[in-house]
């Protein structure tokens, strides 16, 4: 139940942020519209505060489960790209949007994929590089306290905020532009102090995998359902605050080809787990826990993107 919840609450915080929007999407990408990154930075910095001051001590995201930076970089930019193709959202999510019925088949194929077929081989390749996920932090690559670290990401995150706002076309301080991040951190803290963990999504979809080769092929019984039953939750948050509150909804709907949003989903969700989550667990709650592969990531995953949108769109 508290699962059910916590994620009720992160639809609902995904929806009211705006940056699910496709439209927000292409355009951030494009570097044509910044609400996206506002939202992102401020998601990122509402959490880390959240992680700093919660009686809950909570681990860092290690690198990716083939073991090696490089290696993640490559899952991410597969990621990023195939994001854009799909115009999928900040996260790979469950929450409601106008393209979620389209991609999300390719997303469960991802999934069923992945359990069966790539985890092995990234397994096998791992054990034959002999290599280990390391957890490195960003305090201790800077040599700075946690405290002092956190400090100078907060500036770096307001500063970069307030950039985007003054510098950029079309971008005020408002609410809805770089506040939007705020109701995504609510959402953060209220997953740490019910369920004493951090939010991520794209767990759901290996979970999903898992019981479809449990189903067909006999595979030992999945012993996890607790980000199964938190996507559902989100899916169930976003819906309830759209019927709700019509508004957010957008009048004008972006059409997604179904064949490039099925295969983006498909891709976005074998690049998450080969590197080791997706963008609410590492570019949300990894950042905030000041993850180096988490930094990584994004910075990967944003890069692809801005390389792939001025081409596919």
């Amino acid at each position: 139940m508290v699962a059910l919840l916590s994620g009720a609450v992160y639809g609902a915080s995904t929806i009211a942020g705006g940056a699910y929007l496709p439209s927000i999407i292409i355009d951030q990408f494009k570097f044509q519209d910044w609400h996206l990154l506002q939202t992102s930075l401020g998601a990122v910095a509402s959490s880390a505060i959240a992680e700093h001051f919660s009686y809950v001590k909570l681990k860092p995201r290690s690198s990716s489960p083939i073991g090696l930076f490089g290696q993640r970089i490559s899952a991410w930019s597969w990621y990023g790209s195939f994001r854009i193709l799909s115009r999928d959202t900040i996260r790979t999510d469950w929450s409601w949007s106008t393209d979620w019925l389209l991609r999300s088949w390719g997303a469960v194929l991802g999934g069923i994929a992945y359990t069966g077929y790539v985890a092995q081989a990234a397994k096998a390749q791992r054990e034959k590089a002999d290599v280990k996920p390391e957890t490195v932090t960003l305090d201790e690559n800077l040599g700075l306290s946690k405290d002092t670290t956190t400090a100078i990401f907060e500036s770096v995150c307001f500063n970069a905020i307030a950039a985007s706002v003054a510098y950029t076309a079309g971008s005020d301080w408002s609410l809805f532009s770089a506040g939007s991040g705020l109701f995504i951190g609510f959402s953060q803290l209220f997953s740490i102090l019910t369920r004493r963990s951090m939010l991520g999504i794209s767990g759901s979809y290996e979970e999903f995998g898992n019981h479809f080769w449990w189903l067909t092929r006999g595979d030992s019984w999945p012993s996890s359902r607790q980000n199964t039953l938190f996507a559902t939750g989100m899916a169930a948050g976003a819906w309830a605050l759209t019927k709700t509150f019509p508004s957010f909804v957008p009048i004008d709907i972006v059409e997604v080809n179904p064949w490039l949003a099925g295969i983006g989903g498909f891709m976005m969700v074998v690049g998450s787990r080969l590197a080791g989550g997706c963008t609410s667990g590492h570019g949300v709650s990894g950042l905030s826990l000041m993850s180096t592969s988490s930094l990584v990531t994004m910075t990967t995953a944003f890069a692809a993107g801005s390389l792939v949108a001025p081409l596919a769109h």
